[in-house]
């Protein structure tokens, strides 16, 4: 009785790497939904001074305020324009 067993045993160990071999089943299809169009933006020209972006002479201004140089204020509102946080001047 033993033996019949181990047999049984012996073939349960063998095949349960042939089973574990087996590809997973595919996962379902995608489905395909159309890409969401990006919304327009409205005109900055119209966009109320309390949020960005920010007017380039209020830029300006609040730099003096805080005690920088003009050079140094005209640089750091250059790198809020190329941030999106401050409108480009009017030259």
């Amino acid at each position: 009785m033993r033996i019949v067993l181990a047999a049984a045993v012996v073939a349960g160990v063998l095949a349960a790497p042939a089973a574990a071999a087996q590809p997973a089943p595919a996962a379902p299809p995608a489905v395909h939904m159309p890409a969401a169009r990006p919304a327009a933006h409205p005109p900055t020209v119209h966009m109320p001074a309390d949020k960005p972006p920010f007017p380039y002479a209020d830029c300006i201004k609040a730099t003096k305020k805080r005690g920088e140089s003009s050079r140094y204020g005209k640089w750091h509102c250059d790198q809020l324009v190329k941030k999106g946080w401050v409108r480009p001047p009017k030259r």
